[in-house]
């Protein structure tokens, strides 16, 4: 039982236990940041109530084998739609379902995934059934902004807050995982504890060795060779916020030993408020490398560069 998911031991315990001890509520709330486990711990969590063994998690029985197949009748599983919110029409079809008793086990589970998408219709709608669970029924909304939740909603669940994955974590997947590959201890910094985001960043480490050799030779080369590197920068529109993060994390380090490297990263969130607000994107990187080069180079001022 949950063997293979990294992290949050405590809420993990805490599920295994209720369980054992038949004191199982009706209503779960987990929340936390994206990429830590949620939503698995959620399905073994649902596996577990359903499974016919007297001690749980069977792996073998007729419930077990048809939740690994998605063809357990047992158990719901909602997300948004492709417009990326949870409908009420989703809700009503979900308690169409509670209603009916269960087919192959004695309980019933439903899982709503990123259930802080929720229209405030739906969560309304949502009400009526938490208000009056079947006896048989548990439901488990997962979510990674706790305020979108309506305080009616929050009240009658038992919220779990789930850590991040600690960086030693995260190094140990990686290398168990994918062949012994690793991302560097400033990589998995901006990671965040989220093994998801980490996944996604091994396959990009040349694209922050470049960012690194930015940072590093700030002091040691002139400005058009800084603005030839901009050509790395305007390919990764899409993951420009993370890079960002990653200059801020390289950009602390070194302002330990000189004060001028603080002013950098005044210019990089600077950068990311101009970057949201839709101004133009190779003019917001192209401001942002004069501006932390200037910063540096103390006796270049940016008014005459």
């Amino acid at each position: 039982m949950f063997d293979n998911i990294v992290g949050n031991k405590a809420a993990k315990k805490t599920l295994k236990k209720a369980v054992e001890l038949n004191k199982v509520s009706h209503s779960y709330m987990f929340v936390g940041i994206s990429g830590i486990g949620k939503r698995l711990i959620a399905k073994e969590f649902a596996k577990m109530l359903l499974c016919l063994d007297d001690n749980k998690y069977c792996n073998k029985c007729k419930s077990c084998l048809e939740f690994d197949s998605s063809n357990n009748p047992d158990y719901i599983y909602i997300e948004p739609d492709e417009k990326g919110s949870i409908k009420i029409d989703q809700i009503r079809n979900m308690q169409k379902e509670v209603s009916e008793k269960p087919i192959i086990s004695s309980n019933k589970v439903c899982i709503i995934n990123d259930a802080d998408m929720m229209t405030v219709e739906a969560q309304n709608c949502l009400l009526k059934t938490l208000e009056e669970p079947p006896t048989y029924m548990t439901i488990v909304l997962i979510g990674t902004n706790e305020s979108n939740f309506l305080a009616t909603i929050k009240s009658r669940c038992t919220i779990m807050y789930f850590e991040r994955i600690s960086d030693e974590e995260i190094t140990s997947f990686l290398s168990e995982n994918f062949q012994g590959q690793t991302i560097g201890s400033n990589i998995t910094e901006i990671a965040d504890g989220s093994i998801a985001k980490a996944i996604n960043l091994k396959d990009k480490t040349g694209t922050y060795e470049k960012i690194t050799n930015i940072i590093d030779n700030l002091e040691n080369c002139d400005i058009i060779h800084i603005l030839k590197e901009a050509e790395n920068l305007y390919k990764e529109k899409d993951e420009i916020f993370e890079i960002l993060d990653y200059m801020n994390v390289l950009l602390i380090k070194k302002a330990i030993n000189s004060s001028k490297y603080a002013n950098c990263i005044e210019i990089i969130e600077e950068t990311k408020k101009r970057i949201k607000s839709n101004s133009n994107y190779n003019m917001c990187i192209d401001y942002m490398l004069f501006g932390i080069w200037g910063e540096v180079n103390e006796k270049h001022s940016r008014s005459k560069i």
